[in-house]
């Protein structure tokens, strides 16, 4: 681009802070955003406080997906349940009694173990917490039965033996755990769940600029540089864009949608 990018953290609710002040900026192609599949949930759960909605997906123009988190579950090491099967025939018997952490009622962990549980007939019990970080030190202080979770952030801990994965919400497996299933295999596909990130521009910047945008991503995504920093993350580069990352993004709004309209209006006690 022959620029200099700066990167500004917009943060406070969620990441609609962010995605608010991008969907209302000049769309002239110098302010976009880089969003988390969040950014498909959040609207929903304004929708279902009565709230007017922070911004909504229409109001970006998709420029990028540039990776896709096959999102995995685990458990402590010290539970019985070696197989996903397991899990969901223990948790069918108990409802309600198994728990699960995550970063926050509505989060991409939360929601990815609310699918899990409307695709496999099951009741799990939150415990949310205030991040990720926090979610994952619950669960390996054995305060929660469960964590869905990226691969990067687990896989040190499945490697000391403290986390047990049972499968993952992805359509293939993980490449660091060839040998753990995917829901979709033992026949969950409405549980299908990624942790994305893509990069988007306000609606309305001129489709110039977009095309330029498009090409200067794809140099980045091709860079042997950032390749081997999304290695060392175990996250896949899963670039799509134009109309191939559109139907991807079109079709998880949908699935989350359904899925925060499924979790229906949670009230958080202060």
């Amino acid at each position: 681009l022959k620029n200099p990018v700066g990167v500004v953290n917009k943060t406070g609710a969620a990441g609609a802070v962010g995605m608010q002040y991008v969907a209302t900026s000049k769309p002239d192609g110098y302010t976009l955003l880089l969003a988390l599949s969040s950014i498909s949930i959040i609207p929903e759960a304004d929708k279902l406080f009565g709230r007017q909605p922070a911004f909504t997906v229409d109001q970006f123009a998709p420029l990028a997906l540039i990776s896709a988190d096959p999102t995995i579950l685990v458990v402590p090491a010290d539970k019985p349940w070696k197989t996903a099967k397991d899990f969901i025939e223990d948790a069918k018997k108990r409802p309600g009694q198994i728990s699960f952490s995550s970063s926050g009622v509505y989060g991409t962990l939360h929601m990815a173990m609310e699918l899990l549980s409307h695709a496999a007939g099951i009741k799990l019990r939150h415990v949310p917490y205030a991040g990720a970080g926090p979610a994952l030190t619950a669960i390996l202080g054995g305060h929660v039965d469960a964590l869905a979770s990226g691969p990067a952030v687990v896989l040190p801990h499945i490697k000391s033996g403290k986390l047990r994965p049972l499968a993952g919400w992805g359509d293939r497996r993980v490449a660091a755990l060839p040998e753990v299933p995917t829901f979709k295999e033992l026949g969950y596909a409405d549980a299908e769940f990624y942790i994305w990130a893509g990069v988007f521009a306000p609606k309305g910047t001129p489709e110039a600029a977009l095309a330029k945008l498009r090409q200067a991503l794809r140099q980045a995504v091709e860079d042997p540089e950032f390749k081997g920093a999304m290695d060392k993350l175990q996250t896949p580069v899963a670039f799509k864009q134009g109309e191939e990352f559109q139907r991807f993004f079109d079709a998880d709004a949908r699935r989350l949608a359904e899925g925060v309209r499924k979790v229906g209006k949670i009230e958080i006690k202060k």
